[in-house]
Formats: structure tokens, sequence, C-alpha cells
């Protein structure tokens, strides 16, 4: 037999649960409240025209919940580093710089994995909406600035793993 201070205790631990279980669910479906711990990372090169080659390391935001979060609340990105959001298939990619706080610069990569179109310093914490202007592939993020700094424009090649195409499954 239970002991009433031990049964009390037992009810306030399932009532704990209880109302724990519907906060974390809130946590990973609602309005995004902090940074996303770093996602996997891929190395990733743009080519430009004359044949330099800039690399570097991104985050994979596969996932909708991680695509949904993306930079959020981060203050800063690195010069060699960024996120990339690979669509399933090509399509109209529509960003905004709502809760980001760094600026960004916005690379839009098309089905042939070269640079369709680029926004560069996207101002943050904006709800304006930020358009590919036509179908694409993935969607790249990088520190604001960069692309003019090293040269990068529409029409240089993207090379990743994470653009590879690899039949379903494999």
């Amino acid at each position: 037999m239970m002991s009433f201070k031990a049964g009390r205790w037992l009810a306030l631990a399932a009532c704990m649960a209880a109302v724990s279980v519907p906060a974390m669910a809130a946590e990973e479906t609602g309005e995004p409240t902090h940074a996303q711990a770093p996602l996997p990372t891929v190395p990733l090169t743009i080519t430009t025209a004359d044949g330099t080659k800039h690399v570097f390391t991104v985050e994979k935001a596969m996932t909708p919940r991680e695509q949904q979060v993306g930079e959020m609340f981060r203050p800063s990105v690195p010069a060699d580093a960024g996120m990339i959001f690979v669509w399933s298939y090509p399509r109209q990619s529509d960003m905004w710089m709502e809760n980001t706080k760094a600026s960004l610069d916005i690379v839009f990569i098309g089905a042939d994995n070269r640079i369709s179109s680029i926004v560069e310093n996207a101002v943050p914490l904006s709800l304006a909406r930020i358009s590919s202007h036509g179908p694409v592939r993935a969607t790249l993020e990088l520190q604001a600035g960069i692309t003019e700094k090293l040269g990068i424009v529409v029409g240089d090649k993207v090379d990743s793993d994470v653009l590879a195409n690899k039949p379903a499954g494999k």
C-alpha cells in the first residue's frame, strides 16, 4: 500500500508529465522561439565563370521544421559557412528574414545547379518576401556581402553531394 505522501507525489508527477508533453509538441510545431541546434553539414563549392572555386561548409535544412527555423535567432553566419534548403522538386522559393538577426545573401539554385538569382544583404528581421522569381532546386543562405566579395554571380555552378541526382531510396 502506498503512503498518502507518495501517492500525492506520483499524482503531481503525472500532472507535470501531462503538461510537459504538449509543451514539447508546441515547441516542435509552433512559432520558433530560439535558434536551432547546428544541423548536419556538407561541403559545397561554387565555381565562377573564370574557374575560381569557393568552398563552403553548409548546414542541410532538409525537414519542414529545419527549413522553417533556418538561420533564425543566430547572431552571425561565418564567411565560409551557410545553410542550404533543398526542395523535393524545382519550385518557386519564397524566403523571409523574420527572427533572423544576421543579414544574408540568398542564392537561388536552378535545376541545372547554376545560380539563377541572388538577393544580396537581405534585411534582418524583415517580413518582406524574398523570391526566386521562378522554379529553383535549392536555396542557399550565405553571409551578407560574400557573393559580391567573392565575385559570385548568376550562372555560376554549384556542386555538392546534397544536390547530387540520386534515385529515391539510394
